[in-house]
C-alpha cells in the first residue's frame, strides 16, 4: 500500500485526530498487542481477515551446542507456479494486496462445478468436478490429490517456518508446450518470462511480509543469496528462502529433432542472468528432452501425456535403450492420456521394450558446457529429472573436479546413487510422501545418512502437478493428536483454521503447505523419532553443501602441457594419436595405443609433486581393467588405485596422497576390441 502525503495545513487536525484512532487500534488489536510484550514472530499488521497460523509458542533461534544451525528443508517448492503455464494452470495466489478472499479463488473457467478444470482429469482421472469456492468455505480444494489449487498461501508457509522449518527451496517452474496445448491461458508461454517474473514476485513476497513487521528485513521470510547469510537468517529462527529453477528449456536451450536451438552464448547470457536474480540451483532438464540432456521418465497416464508434449515439442517421442548398470529410468507409462488427442493425425504414441528402460539420451556437449557453467559461478545442480546417462557423466564430471554442489531434492533420482552423492558431499531429500511410505523410503538410506554423518531434507512439490499425503483416517491407532508439540519441542501446534475450514491431517492428509507440521508428527507417530531426527538437521546439511560449493577451487591439472610417453600409439595417416595428445588441454584430441591388452601410458610432471587423484577421460576405446601407477623416480613404481570393472566414460581414480614425478595407466584388460584411447589425463594434487 502506497501512502501519499499532502500538504494541506487545515487538515492537520484531521489528520492527528487519524493517526490518534489508528494508533489506538494498533493498541488494542491482538498483533499489535503480542509485539509489544515482545513477541518478534508476530506481526504487527496482519491483514484482517487472513488465515489463522495456530501455532503459539516462539521460534527458535541459534545454534546447537556444536554450532550447527537446526531445521527443516523442504528442497523442492514452486510457490509462484500459479503464474507459469500461461497463468491458469494452479488457481490461486500466494499473496494478494486486496487480501485472502482476492488470493483464494479459484481460475474463472472452473466455475460453476469444476467442469473445465481440464488438467486435473488429464493428469489425474475423473472429471475434474468441484466447487470452485474457495476462501471463506473451501469444500473442496485446497485438498492433498488437487492438482490445481494453490496450496501454498504465504499464511500457511508461515505456519511450516512456524513448526519448525528453516530452508526453503523455491523452484521457479514453468513448461512452454503444456502452456500452448492448454486451452486457458492470460499470458505467454515464454519460459524465461514466466521465470523472471516469478523471481520478481518472489521478492514482492518478501517485502509484502516485510511491511506486516514493520518494514524492509523485518519478516521472518528472507531470500538468500550465499550459504553464510542463509546461515545468519536461519540462526535468527527465520526463514532462509533460496531461489532454483526446474523449467524444461532453460535459455531457450530446446531441441527440435535433434538439432540444438541455442549456443554456448545463449548459456552463458542465461546463467549470468539467472544468478543476477538470486538463483542458486538449477535442472539441465524437465521433462522434455532439451538440447542439454535427456530426462527421466514419467510414469502411467502422465507419462503418456509427458511424451506427447515431447513430441510436440521437439518432434520425436522418448526413444529407450538396454540399461548398462543397476540404475534405470522410470518405466515409460503406457496408459491412456486424453493428451493424444493432440497429435496429429496417423501419429500414435510407440511402445515400449520393458527391458529397455533406460533414454538413449544422455548429457550432451552444450549440457556439460552448461554444467561447468554453473561450476564456474559456484551454482548447485539438481539431477534430479535427468536421465540415467546424463546423471551418470554429470557424477563423473563432478567427482574429477572434486565439486560437492549436487541435489537430489524430490526423489526422481535412482536410489543407486544415493552414496555418489553423499560421497561428493551432496544433499539428498525426499517427495512428500505419506508417512508410511517416507518412512520405509528414508530407512533404506539410513546406513548412508550414518555413514556420511548427514541430515535429510524432504521435498514437497507443493504447486507442482503432484499428489500429496493422503490421510490415514481419525480411527486408526496412532492418529495425529491435536494439539501437539513441535519437533524442538518450543511450539504447540493445533488444528489449522483457514475461513470456516479447520484442517486436521487425520481427516485431510496434506491438503497444504501449512500442514507440513502435522505430516512430520505423523511420521514420528509412524517412523519413529530417528526420522524426525534426520529430518530436524536437514536444514545443516544443506548448508553444508551450498557452503562447500562455494568455496570450491578449480584444481591444478599438474599433467597439463606435460611430456607424455606411452608404451605406443595407433598409427593414422590424418591425424595423430601421440601420448602428449592426451594432455594437451584439448577434449578432442586423443591418445590411443594399439590393439592388445598389454598397453601403457605415462607422464613426467617435472618435479616431484603431492598427488592424491587421478581423472581418466576415456574415448569409445576404454579399459575395463587397470592400474595408476606412480613413482618419484621413473623405475621403482607403485600401485595407489585399480579396478576391474571399467566402464568408460570419465573415471576418477581418488587414492591417500603420495609423492610422485611420474604417474603411469597400466592396462590390464581391455574393454573393447580396439586398444586403449583416452581424451584427456588430469593429475591433481592435495
Amino acid at each position: 500500500m502506497t501512502w501519499t502525503r499532502r500538504a494541506h495545513h487545515r487538515r492537520r487536525p484531521l489528520m492527528v485526530l487519524t493517526l490518534f484512532l489508528t494508533a489506538m487500534g494498533m493498541l488494542l488489536s491482538p498483533s499489535a498487542s503480542s509485539a509489544a510484550t515482545g513477541d518478534w514472530w508476530q506481526p504487527t499488521a496482519r491483514p484482517t481477515p487472513d488465515s489463522q497460523i495456530n501455532v503459539t509458542g516462539e521460534p527458535f533461534k541459534g545454534t546447537n551446542a556444536a554450532g550447527e544451525v537446526r531445521g527443516f528443508v523442504d528442497a523442492h517448492n514452486h510457490l509462484f507456479s500459479n503464474e507459469a503455464f500461461g497463468g491458469r494452470l494452479i488457481c490461486g495466489k500466494v499473496f494478494s494486496t486486496s487480501g485472502i478472499a482476492d488470493a483464494l479463488k479459484d481460475c474463472p473457467e472452473h466455475y460453476p462445478d469444476g467442469t473445465l478444470a481440464i488438467f486435473d482429469y488429464i493428469t489425474h482421472g475423473g472429471d475434474g468436478k468441484h466447487d470452485p469456492v474457495g476462501y471463506p468455505t473451501f469444500k473442496d480444494w485446497p485438498a492433498y490429490d488437487s492438482m490445481t489449487h494453490q496450496a501454498n498461501y504465504y499464511a500457511w508457509v508461515e505456519r511450516a517456518w512456524r513448526g519448525g522449518q528453516r530452508v526453503l527451496v523455491n523452484d521457479l517452474v514453468t513448461n512452454g508446450m503444456i502452456c500452448s496445448v492448454y486451452p486457458f491461458k492470460d499470458r505467454s508461454c515464454d519460459e524465461m518470462t514466466s521465470i523472471r517474473l516469478q523471481a520478481k514476485l518472489s521478492y514482492d513476497l518478501q517485502a509484502y511480509i516485510d511491511a506486516q513487521y514493520g518494514g524492509t528485513g523485518k519478516g521472518w521470510f528472507r531470500i538468500v543469496t550465499d550459504s553464510a547469510q542463509a546461515r545468519e537468517v536461519v540462526a535468527q529462527g527465520k526463514l532462509a528462502v533460496v531461489l532454483g529453477v526446474e523449467t524444461s528449456e532453460p535459455f531457450g536451450c530446446k531441441q527440435i529433432l535433434d538439432i540444438p536451438q541455442c549456443n554456448k552464448s545463449d548459456i552463458d547470457k542465461g546463467l549470468d542472468e539467472l544468478y543476477d536474480l538470486g538463483v542458486r540451483s538449477m535442472f539441465l532438464c524437465h521433462k522434455f528432452d532439451n538440447a542439454l540432456c535427456g530426462v527421466r521418465f514419467d510414469e502411467h497416464g502422465l507419462g503418456t501425456a509427458i511424451n506427447v508434449g515431447q513430441f510436440l515439442s521437439t518432434g520425436t517421442f522418448w526413444q529407450t535403450e538396454k540399461c548398462k548398470g543397476p540404475q534405470k529410468d522410470n518405466p515409460i507409462g503406457d496408459a491412456a492420456s486424453k493428451a493424444e488427442a493432440d497429435l496429429p493425425a496417423g501419429t500414435e504414441v510407440p511402445e515400449y521394450d520393458d527391458n529397455a528402460q533406460c533414454n538413449v539420451r544422455g548429457l550432451t556437449d552444450l549440457g556439460e558446457y552448461a554444467l561447468r557453467g554453473m561450476m564456474k559461478r559456484k551454482m548447485m545442480v539438481e539431477i534430479d529429472h535427468m536421465s540415467v546417462k546424463a546423471t551418470g557423466r554429470v557424477l563423473d564430471i563432478l567427482e574429477a573436479e572434486s565439486y560437492p554442489g549436487v541435489l537430489s531434492s524430490h526423489s526422481w533420482m535412482d536410489l543407486n546413487w544415493t552414496e555418489r552423492v553423499y560421497s561428493l558431499g551432496g544433499f539428498v531429500a525426499q517427495y512428500m510422501h505419506g508417512s508410511q511410505g517416507f518412512s520405509e523410503e528414508a530407512a533404506r538410506t539410513d546406513a548412508l545418512r550414518a555413514k556420511y554423518d548427514v541430515g535429510y531434507g524432504f521435498g514437497t512439490d507443493f504447486n507442482g502437478i503432484g499428489d500429496h499425503p493422503a490421510p490415514r483416517g481419525a480411527n486408526v491407532s496412532n492418529p495425529v493428536k491435536y494439539p501437539f508439540k513441535s519437533a524442538d519441542g518450543g511450539s504447540t501446534i493445533d488444528r489449522q483454521t483457514t475461513g470456516q475450514r479447520t484442517f486436521d491431517f487425520n481427516t485431510d492428509g496434506a491438503a497444504h503447505v501449512g500442514m507440513v507440521p502435522d505430516w512430520i508428527e505423523d511420521i514420528r507417530l509412524v517412523g519413529g523419532q530417528g526420522v524426525v531426527d534426520d529430518l530436524f538437521r536437514g536444514a545443516e546439511s544443506y548448508l553444508d553443501t551450498w557452503g562447500a560449493s562455494e568455496a570450491h577451487k578449480a584444481g591444478v591439472n599438474l599433467a597439463k602441457g606435460a611430456t607424455a610417453t606411452a608404451s605406443a600409439s595407433e598409427s593414422n595417416p590424418f591425424t595423430s594419436y601421440k601420448p602428449g595428445r592426451a594432455v594437451d588441454g584439448d577434449g578432442g584430441t586423443r591418445w590411443a595405443s594399439d590393439w592388445n591388452d598389454d598397453q601403457w601410458w605415462k607422464v613426467d610432471l617435472g618435479s616431484t609433486h603431492t598427488v592424491k587423484r587421478v581423472t581418466l577421460d576415456w574415448e569409445r576405446a576404454y579399459g575395463r581393467s587397470y592400474r595408476i601407477d606412480v613413482s618419484t623416480d621413473g623405475s621403482n613404481w607403485k600401485t595407489v588405485w585399480s579396478t576391474t570393472s571399467g566402464d568408460g566414460g570419465l573415471d576418477t581414480a581418488t587414492f591417500s596422497a603420495v609423492p610422485a614425478r611420474y604417474v603411469r595407466m597400466q592396462g590390464v584388460d581391455r574393454g573393447t576390441d580396439w586398444g586403449y584411447s583416452l581424451y584427456e589425463v588430469g593429475v591433481h594434487g592435495g
